[in-house]
């Protein structure tokens, strides 16, 4: 049941509260009274991260403001975690904002799940925040989900982001980017980077003399 995400006597989500500091240390006491555990908790985020998209607007600009405490006050990695894949689902331009703060958490899964979030928003800022983690992370299984979520990005931001990852030294990496860049073009020149990288500098869009035929 969803008592606790569409409000009962304790409140919309009730465990959730525990993320604003006011209630910490009385409310998280009381845990065991009230019967709410820290796998329901989970298990009541998971709910809403399955379900938000299909709220009213209003409803997810409501439960927005939720998820956003849950980003910058829970301890618990898998709820940041949640919290950034139900707000990947929000349809207002507040998810970019979320996310991002998925994309600087310090735990690895959480920044994974932002760039998995950002693959289903194909827009330029949200191409923009992957090629930034491409270009900036220094975990390489956070690097290689935005390079996958890339894939799902047919612009010139992402194929430019995904040309400079082919020089990329680990194999798995340059094979990854390889598919990506089928997703992303629409094309397939084999696995060989350096025939990638030849045609796609020849039709580099930022080139005066080039019409970027490479995408779609």
């Amino acid at each position: 049941m969803l008592c606790c995400l569409g409000g009962c006597q304790d409140g919309p989500l009730y465990a959730l509260k525990a993320v604003n500091p006011y209630f910490v240390m009385k409310e998280w006491r009381e845990d065991e009274v009230y019967g709410v555990t820290d796998h329901e908790r989970r298990q009541q985020l998971a709910k809403l991260a399955d379900s938000i998209e299909f709220y009213p607007s209003d409803r997810q600009e409501y439960w927005a403001s939720h998820l956003q405490q849950i980003l910058e006050n829970d301890d618990s990695a898998e709820m940041r975690r949640l919290a950034v894949l139900a707000s990947g689902k929000i349809k207002s331009d507040r998810n970019l904002a979320l996310i991002e703060k998925g994309l600087d958490d310090d735990s690895v899964k959480v920044r994974m799940e932002a760039c998995r979030a950002l693959s289903r928003i194909d827009n330029e800022p949200s191409s923009r925040l992957l090629a930034s983690m491409v270009g900036k992370e220094s975990n390489q299984d956070v690097r290689n989900a935005a390079i996958q979520s890339l894939a799902k990005h047919k612009n010139a931001i992402s194929v430019n982001s995904l040309r400079l990852a082919l020089s990329d030294r680990n194999p798995a990496t340059r094979d990854l980017t390889i598919e990506s860049l089928r997703g992303a073009t629409g094309k397939d020149l084999g696995n060989d980077p350096d025939v990638w990288i030849a045609e796609l500098e020849k039709n580099d869009p930022n080139e005066p003399n080039n019409s970027g035929t490479m995408l779609r």
